[in-house]
């Protein structure tokens, strides 16, 4: 079978790799289609994400879909043929953080697609990958996998609106107009939000959110006084979503939310020490928060996917067969033309 491996940063081949082996527990999956992430990104240009740096030849990707190819003797739930979403993160269970219902933060967990460990643990961009049962999620409604494959990524989405707490009638704020951001705002939505104001340094992401259901658009390109005043006339946002990983934009959240109010951190900011006003989050009492990942909203996210609760699709902007991929990767890097970016395997 054929993979999509990375060696450094703009490095990627197409290789022949063994087919992999399956358990009694395990299956087999013929992988249709996977979305390239903003890790995934940063993996190719510049071989890291942060912290993790690609030390042996990786597999990227975390967001796919395909069908089952085979099953284990011991596999009940999925059967050959079916179509599924895959979870990539497969946690231990056992310890203390998986005990209290908070997966994300399992030290032993295992994400596909991911240098945060040696050996890496490797992605679904590839022809054919084993998993898990407990990581299959069949879904029946008649929709693309392209589609399918958002479910990891509005997860993140949907984990970070309940990091926000409840979003009933609140006035919400998204920094960043990415694809974390424009699924972040349709969970805030989701989630009966009153208001909802999104930010971006681009014009296209910002009127595909101003489509998808944004009551304001800002674009920051010059500077933080456009937010400024959108924070005044609203009287401050209540919630805060921080979604680009830019430290400056962070600092723009905080002063925009109000006294009080709640600040998300989603986005991956970069590796080390990055400045913020801590003295405002202190005089101000803001509660500032983490949502790293997800922890059990991977089947609501299927579930919205499949009755289109949530509708992804004006976010799918390219589909590129896996012998383009090196393509694909710099199509997803340019958000000036590209919200979402897949690979057809």
């Amino acid at each position: 079978m054929r993979a999509c491996v990375i060696h450094s940063a703009m490095d990627l081949r197409i290789e022949e790799q063994a087919m992999p082996e399956i358990g009694a527990n395990e299956v087999r999956v013929r992988v249709r289609d996977g979305g390239i992430c903003g890790s995934d990104i940063h993996y190719f240009f510049d071989g890291r994400v942060g912290d993790f740096v690609i030390c042996e030849p990786l597999v990227p990707g975390h967001e796919f879909a395909g069908e089952v190819a085979e099953t284990g003797a011991a596999v009940t739930r999925v059967k050959a043929g079916d179509r599924i979403a895959v979870n990539p993160g497969r946690a231990c269970g056992h310890c203390a953080r998986c005990q209290e219902g908070r997966s994300n933060l399992c030290q032993a967990v295992f994400f596909m697609g991911s240098a945060s460990k040696f050996p890496h643990m490797q992605g679904g961009f590839r022809e054919f990958v084993t998993v898990d049962e407990a990581q299959c999620h069949v879904v029946t409604a008649d929709i693309p996998f392209a589609e399918i494959a958002f479910a990891e990524p509005l997860s993140v989405a949907l984990h970070a609106a309940r990091r926000g707490g409840n979003l009933m009638g609140q006035r919400v704020l998204v920094s960043g107009a990415g694809p974390i951001g424009q699924l972040v705002l349709l969970a805030a939505r989701r989630g009966g939000a009153a208001h909802l104001t999104i930010t971006d340094v681009l014009d296209h992401p910002l009127e595909v959110a101003g489509a998808g259901g944004a009551d304001q658009v800002v674009n920051v390109a010059a500077g933080g006084a456009g937010l400024a005043d959108a924070a005044q006339r609203v009287g401050g946002y209540d919630v805060a979503f921080e979604a680009s990983g830019v430290p400056a934009a962070l600092n723009g959240v905080i002063d925009a939310v109000r006294p009080g109010g709640i600040v998300v951190v989603v986005g991956s900011p970069p590796g080390g020490l990055a400045p913020i006003l801590a003295n405002r989050i202190m005089a101000k009492e803001l509660d500032l928060r983490g949502a790293f990942r997800f922890a059990n909203e991977f089947a609501d996210a299927v579930v919205c996917l499949a009755t289109r609760r949530i509708d992804v699709r004006p976010l799918l902007s390219r589909v590129l067969p896996m012998t383009d991929a090196a393509e694909a990767f710099q199509a997803a890097r340019d958000r000036a033309h590209n919200i979402k970016v897949m690979i057809a395997f």
